[in-house]
């Protein structure tokens, strides 16, 4: 594991806010200068790994895409020592090659978002945080690596659309997403993603496809089919967790710990 001790935060999507996967669990309430996190935070330990989880739209599903509280959930793990993140997220399929139930560790996102607040530094400093790669590159490797050996559908990479939310898109929106060669879309990665990198955290995703987007005619999304793609496949994601949790190591020189140093215009 290195010379550092490593910690996961764990923040939950749909269908995986209560995994019954962390020995010694012990749930507690926090706070942050942003506000309160999205739910309690459950640590415990996975394969001797320390993990916190965080439930992204809170108990009970209650906390729609724009109001989920993003930077009181990032520096809520921060607060609880995570040096890592890993986000679950459904998502819908752009491409026919990413079938309902497979997972995509994404490399790229594309922010149609417009509401949500994406940085830390609103008074008396500006962040300008890179974004050339904004998922940990480390992260993705292990966690295909660890796809592979369970023998899961996987994709290494693709490019994630994020929209506010909370209505699916339109017929030509979904087609237009395509070409602008987005694989997946969801509602949740930023500005989660954005957060980690400005907090100094390796952040990855782990998204599952759920159903295809309706960019074909008489395709359409509903929640029915998206809670029931993801439910039957809650068991492969927390397969997936507990075999790659042991094998994430500390990387101190990670770019996703090094940027935000250099990303300041002005000194406070």
């Amino acid at each position: 594991m290195g010379d550092f001790m490593v910690k996961i935060g764990i923040i939950g999507g749909s269908g995986l806010e209560d995994p019954n996967i962390l020995k010694d669990s012990e749930e507690i309430e926090v706070d942050t200068k942003f506000g309160k996190p999205s739910s309690p935070i459950i640590n415990g330990i996975i394969n001797d790994v320390g993990v916190a989880i965080i439930s992204r739209h809170g108990k009970k599903h209650e906390i729609m895409p724009t109001n989920v509280p993003n930077r009181a959930n990032i520096l809520a793990l921060k607060d609880q020592g995570c040096t890592h993140i890993i986000a679950t997220t459904a998502c819908g399929s752009l491409r026919k090659r990413i079938e309902p139930g497979d997972f995509v560790f994404v490399d790229q996102f594309i922010d149609r978002t417009t509401k949500r607040k994406q940085t830390y530094y609103e008074k008396d400093r500006v962040c300008h945080i890179p974004m050339s790669e904004p998922f940990c590159g480390h992260l993705r490797e292990k966690l295909s690596g660890s796809a592979k050996e369970l023998n899961l559908s996987y994709h290494k990479q693709g490019t994630v659309i994020t929209i506010e939310g909370p209505r699916f898109s339109t017929r030509a929106e979904s087609r237009l997403w395509r070409q602008w060669n987005a694989d997946v879309i969801n509602m949740s990665t930023v500005p989660e993603v954005v957060l980690a990198r400005e907090a100094g955290l390796c952040y990855a995703a782990i998204a599952m496809a759920t159903d295809y987007d309706c960019f074909e005619e008489g395709r359409e999304v509903n929640v029915e089919e998206v809670v029931t793609t993801f439910t039957k496949n809650v068991k492969k994601v927390i397969d997936l967790l507990t075999t790659v949790i042991p094998e994430i190591e500390m990387n101190p020189e990670c770019k996703c710990r090094q940027d935000y140093k250099t990303a300041f215009q002005s000194k406070k």
